[in-house]
């Protein structure tokens, strides 16, 4: 392979000169023609502004690029006119952004929008700019391409948005494709499925890929090549192979640790204490000694070099012959905490029967419902105190419609929600009021869940409006300890939420949940948007309070990883329904129901000896709530549907008293020969 992207040197910086942002700061790498480069760190490291800086995208007057070379095929891209530049974006390179929503003008169909690729970058009538387009759509696995082509964005699901961005994308034939989390927002079935287009592409192409995301089973999976990036520098690169056997950076170490499984259970996970320093400043030292438990006086006061030996390199003292021997004597090893079980107890705290929730659908000048969107149709389970239930499936699948419900923050078409012995759904608004105060919700985006116009210390006090502390100087008190509990200072509470991290926010929302002084938080994603370093803390703190408190949590996700870590029991949802539910164990070591088969044997692994499920690949999206299939819903997916299951919904099959499958394969009548 010879090389087809160079970087020397890159530096991007933010601001005046005087107190220059160093997002970029002296950046290098280079990709191979076909390869696969990875670019992993935390959100704040410059991934995104290096992959902007390739294409000199990066926002200008607000950025600029102050030194370094990117060379494309031997040519210096950052000294060519901007004319010049627009002949090699989306031609030569090509690059996919995290958020397709935000990227795809919603006033354009697709058709249109990659027509325009078409049009700038080659000599095409009309007619074949149509038929590339359309056989460019079927490509990349969009079905009915002839009828999507005339779809707008917010008329296709979140997998099929960025499908249409990587057909965007590869309209140009592109020699390097830069992917910017192009899986962050997506389940882990569309996440496999996208990958798993990429890899194809580049086999039949033979393009280059710079991936940049910070889940290293994703990296694990598509990567040849993978570069950590830290404060703006690359603190180590290796093969995909000598990354994942034999990691050197402390950083990198701290990431592995961090990541949540069931090899963990006991231990809290580990947690990289700090954040990433402010770049707006010289730097003469290690960048990552603050947070580093191995540093020692050199790191703090001597810039450490790039070490290089057999194509793995590291910017570290620890690997640094000129180092004297004895101070690397002193460095400690990481060691993880033992964390104490969480027993549930037998009793049931909240009992879920037959919960409906449809949403009718209305047309017309009189607006007669015509149908209606049965978002929960027919769900039921239970939940013990101190216990941890995750609920997982697909986007759209109804887990979040679920824990309204129970909430009552959305009406219910029927079935009985009882907690602590009331049936919810049946009592007054003042008594649900009361009932309610036992129950919170952290939901997924903390950021919108909190009023920008009120001080921390207001949105905490507000989860007290129905707590037993009603003295103002208790509340006071009562503040300053929930902050310290969830790991914040108590200096803080006079900020705004804007002023905050993701993570932070975060744990100001289960502080605010805390102060109501709950039975049952129902979290909705809690960890979804954040890195594996903040995430590992975010669940530390969920275990802690568990414990301390011994309250239950309703854990919606699709992150498999941190079910295997946090929960007890297991329920797996699909379109509206519970479709197997058991102990973690039971659901995650021995799956029955071939969407939990097929929804497991997504999830990415991070070492090849794990034990990985062998299920069919699972093709296409979840059908409409608002026209569910007839029969068993899954049957249109499923590699083993038989004739029944077109036309009955299976019920519920006991594996055994706490595993529970609804799949005519386990019905003694019809699949007891096909069990295994």
């Amino acid at each position: 392979m010879s090389a087809l992207l160079e970087v020397k040197a890159l530096k991007t910086w933010f601001g005046n000169d005087k107190a220059p942002y160093r997002a970029v700061d002296g950046v290098d790498f280079c990709i191979e023609k076909g390869q696969t480069y990875a670019l992993v760190g935390e959100s704040g490291c410059g991934k995104s502004m290096t992959a902007l800086s390739l294409l000199r995208l990066n926002p200008y007057p607000a950025s600029h690029i102050v030194a370094g070379e990117v060379r494309l095929g031997g040519q210096n891209i950052l000294s060519l006119s901007e004319a010049e530049m627009e002949k090699i974006r989306g031609r030569r390179i090509a690059m996919i952004f995290q958020e397709p929503q935000s990227s795809l003008n919603p006033v354009l169909t697709v058709g249109q929008q990659i027509a325009e690729v078409f049009k700038w970058h080659f000599n095409l009538d009309k007619e074949a700019i149509h038929h590339k387009t359309i056989d460019l759509l079927g490509s990349v696995g969009i079905p009915d391409p002839n009828e999507r082509i005339n779809a707008y964005p917010h008329q296709l699901s979140g997998g099929m948005k960025q499908r249409v961005m990587i057909a965007m994308a590869l309209a140009g034939e592109p020699e390097l494709l830069i992917a910017d989390e192009p899986t962050t927002a997506l389940d882990v079935t569309i996440q496999a499925q996208i990958l798993d287009l990429l890899k194809a592409i580049q086999q039949k192409t033979g393009m280059a890929i710079l991936l940049i995301t910070h889940d290293l089973g994703v990296v694990a999976q598509m990567a040849d090549h993978v570069a950590v990036m830290y404060a703006g520098q690359i603190v180590e690169s290796a093969s995909r192979t000598q990354f994942f056997n034999n990691t050197q950076h402390p950083y990198t170490q701290k990431l592995f640790q961090a990541i949540p499984s069931k090899q963990k259970r006991e231990e809290k996970l580990t947690v990289i204490q700090g954040s990433v320093p402010p770049l707006n400043r010289q730097f003469h030292a290690c960048r990552f000694a603050e947070r580093c438990e191995l540093a020692w006086d050199d790191c703090h006061e001597v810039e450490p070099r790039w070490i290089s030996n057999e194509a793995h390199g590291v910017r570290c003292h620890l690997y640094d012959s000129d180092v004297h021997a004895e101070q690397k004597a002193h460095q400690q090893s990481f060691h993880s905490s033992k964390l104490s079980q969480v027993v549930p107890a037998d009793n049931a705290i909240l009992q879920v029967n037959d919960l409906k929730v449809h949403f009718p659908i209305k047309k017309g000048l009189f607006q007669r419902t015509i149908g209606a969107v049965k978002a929960v149709d027919g769900l039921s389970f239970e939940l013990r105190s101190a216990e941890t239930l995750a609920l997982v499936g697909e986007s759209g699948c109804g887990k979040t419609t679920v824990g309204k419900g129970i909430l009552q923050l959305v009406p219910v078409t029927s079935g009985n929600v009882i907690f602590q012995k009331q049936t919810l759904n049946r009592l007054s608004s003042k008594a649900l009021r009361s009932a309610r105060a036992s129950m919170q919700i952290i939901f997924q985006d903390p950021f919108a869940s909190m009023n920008p116009r009120m001080t921390i210390n207001n949105v905490i006090k507000e989860g007290m409006l129905t707590s037993s502390i009603k003295d103002p100087a208790l509340q006071e008190a009562k503040v300053d300890e929930l902050l310290l509990r969830v790991g914040l200072r108590t200096d803080i509470k006079h900020r705004y939420p804007h002023e905050f991290s993701g993570g932070q926010r975060q744990r100001i929302c289960i502080a605010r949940a805390l102060a109501a002084e709950p039975e049952l938080i129902i979290c909705d994603e809690p960890t979804s948007a954040l890195d594996v370093s903040v995430q590992a803390q975010i669940l530390n703190l969920l275990r802690d309070i568990q414990h301390e408190f011994g309250l239950s949590f309703l854990f919606i996700t699709h992150n498999i990883s941190v079910v295997d870590y946090l929960a007890h029991r297991v329920a797996v949802m699909y379109l509206g329904r519970i479709v197997e539910q058991g102990t973690r164990d039971e659901v995650l070591n021995n799956p029955k129901h071939p969407y939990t088969q097929a929804l497991l044997a997504a999830v990415p692994r991070i070492h090849a000896d794990e034990n990985v499920v062998v299920a069919h690949q699972l093709d296409g999206e979840l059908p409409s709530p608002a026209n569910p299939p007839k029969g068993c819903h899954f049957h249109q997916r499923c590699p083993h549907a038989m004739p029944i299951c077109l036309e009955l919904y299976p019920d519920s099959t006991p594996l055994s008293p706490t595993h529970h499958v609804k799949c005519f394969l386990f019905e003694e009548n019809y699949g007891s020969a096909n069990t295994n």
